[in-house]
């Protein structure tokens, strides 16, 4: 805006005097050149998306694999890449809005089409395989036998159960590793905690990891030292040191991390979790399940084999499922198998009928536990209506090395309806029951779960029967809990009589050493013979002559036999 001065001293603006406001010609942009020639263009693209793809598939590991829904994420970031790189070296030449599209268009055509193919595949995949049109292959993924528990299941000795559930191996996992001083501030304990069955003992095994990432700059050249082992049954914990340490694990970093050992090893593949197990030497190896897509191209998730990676040198080998070897306990893992199981329930007679009318649909439960059965660990859950009602009308139990499943009718409680029962059993004392595990005792199936108070240590036992769930019995041992239960069974025409005393056995001698403690404000003996190392327990309410023993008394103990220090009794009588 310009102004200029009058005689009369005013101000008279330029534009008034020619009739117009003046316009400035607009500023021309000039087109950006081109990065060199075409060939040396496209060279340059591919070396950026290359180098941005490597990044990503470095830090992100997709598999390589039309099957993983990541693979498409990848495939359209190199796209959306490329683009940009080529819009970028091939700079602009024309004008507005339509020219720059055209030119937009021309650069990134090939790119383009590649993620709209990509698109229209991943659609399409997931059209064929929506459970709507494959209701029936949906259904076959598992497919239960039917079978007789009390002779599919052995009965277990007492000293065989397991008593700890993973919160409480936990525990005493990281009590153990606070207790030894050269570890303790170097590392702490995983809490994978996975259950195994370990030279015929329910075990689970935790491996370690660094504190921090100082610790482990500081010590990754020798690995970790260690896992642990925690007997499920006699609550021992042990540490195991190894001669060479623990190279490859989940927390590791770089080039040790065992994802990114088996994506680099294995490309196209795709894993489920991966859990660390040992052989019966000891050797700490990973377990990494292979899933594949069974039913259009994101649908039907199954395994079809598995790799064995050793974690200490980080050897892989590959076997198929029907090759696995048999001290591998986790392939088929439990979330996998009750999906599968939901499948076959909701649709084995037709996705309308899963809907409308909804005969024999039934799905697990919410929970499931473990148990161990001629060396091979079990995953169980129950079976309920679809309809979600408080009881069961069966339960499940599938081996999760070969996926072999077979589905026992037995109406009767759920798991949460049968802690509720040894919960109000319990109810003074304020004892809170852990998930239960299924056994067979007495020829019954009966849910078996510890009793824990306010700090998480478990004071008492309790056995619920599955179908008569007002059943219950408890026990400050487990052995004391079994021959409650047995003779509540037996009192309810449930087992003869004498099967109550069914792994018993009797000792005669003269009494060395007899002592008493309290618990929970019951009486409780402890008996030692001459010439025997164990003492034998018993409470004053079921052997009141337990009382009056002293030392140089000759009787006759009725015992559960087992191993330990202290094996409970039953009943004491003077000779």
């Amino acid at each position: 805006m310009g102004f200029s001065g009058t005689d009369a001293g005013g101000f008279q603006w330029e534009g008034w005097s020619s009739g117009a406001p003046s316009q400035r010609p607009p500023r021309q942009k000039k087109p950006r050149k081109p990065v060199g020639g075409p060939v040396t263009r496209v060279l340059i693209n591919l070396i950026v998306t290359l180098v941005v793809g490597f990044i990503y598939f470095y830090l992100e590991l997709p598999a390589l694999n039309p099957q993983a829904p990541d693979f498409y994420a990848f495939i359209l970031l190199l796209c959306v890449v490329y683009c940009g790189c080529a819009i970028f070296t091939s700079g602009f030449q024309g004008q507005g809005a339509k020219h720059y599209f055209k030119f937009v268009k021309k650069q990134c055509a090939i790119p383009a089409i590649v993620a709209v193919a990509m698109i229209a595949v991943a659609l399409i995949g997931t059209l064929v395989g929506s459970v709507i049109f494959r209701a029936s292959a949906y259904s076959s993924l598992l497919s239960p036998e039917s079978g007789d528990f009390a002779a599919d299941v052995d009965e277990i000795s007492f000293d065989q159960i397991p008593m700890l559930d993973k919160d409480s191996a936990e525990r005493l996992g990281d009590r153990k590793l606070g207790e030894l001083s050269d570890m303790v501030s170097q590392f702490e304990v995983n809490e994978d905690y996975t259950q195994i069955n370990y030279k015929g003992r329910p075990v689970r095994i935790a491996t370690l990891r660094y504190a921090d990432l100082i610790k482990w700059f500081t010590n990754r050249s020798d690995g970790l030292p260690a896992y642990i082992i925690i007997d499920m049954v006699t609550q021992n914990v042990e540490l195991v040191r190894l001669q060479e340490g623990i190279k490859y694990t989940t927390a590791e970093h770089f080039g040790r991390n065992l994802y990114r050992h088996l994506r680099f090893n294995y490309p196209t593949y795709m894993f489920a979790e991966p859990v660390m197990e040992v052989n019966e030497e000891g050797v700490p190896y990973w377990v990494c399940a292979r899933i594949v897509k069974t039913i259009g191209l994101f649908g039907g998730t199954d395994v079809k084999g598995g790799v064995l990676v050793n974690a200490i040198t980080g050897e892989c080998q590959y076997y198929d499922t029907a090759d696995i070897p048999s001290w591998v306990d986790n392939l088929y893992n439990a979330e996998l198998i009750m999906q599968q199981y939901d499948y076959y329930g909701m649709y084995h007679n037709g996705f309308i009928n899963s809907i409308f009318g909804q005969r024999d649909v039934t799905v697990t439960t919410e929970g499931y536990n473990y148990i161990a059965i001629d060396d091979d660990v079990y995953v169980y859950t129950g079976v309920t209506s679809v309809g979600g009602d408080q009881s069961n009308v069966g339960f499940l139990l599938s081996n999760q090395r070969t996926k072999e499943t077979k589905y026992y009718s037995c109406a009767g409680a759920t798991e949460y309806s049968a802690m509720d029962s040894a919960n109000g059993e319990l109810q003074n004392l304020r004892y809170t029951a852990t998930f239960p595990l299924l056994l067979n005792t007495g020829g019954q199936p009966t849910y078996f779960m510890a009793m824990k108070d306010a700090a998480q240590l478990v004071k008492k036992y309790a056995m619920v029967n599955v179908q008569q769930y007002n059943i219950v019995a408890t026990g400050d041992t487990v052995a004391e809990c079994e021959q409650n239960y047995l003779t509540m069974l037996a009192k309810n025409g449930l087992i003869e009589d004498d099967a109550g005393l069914t792994g018993t056995e009797t000792v005669e001698g003269t009494i060395a050493d007899i002592r008493s403690a309290v618990q929970d404000g019951n009486s409780v003996y402890y008996i030692q013979l001459i010439g025997a190392e164990p003492y034998y327990s018993i409470a004053a309410a079921d052997a009141p002559l337990a009382v009056i023993l002293s030392s140089g008394d000759q009787v006759t103990i009725t015992y559960h036999p087992g191993e330990g220090p202290i094996l409970s009794a039953i009943d004491v009588t003077l000779r």
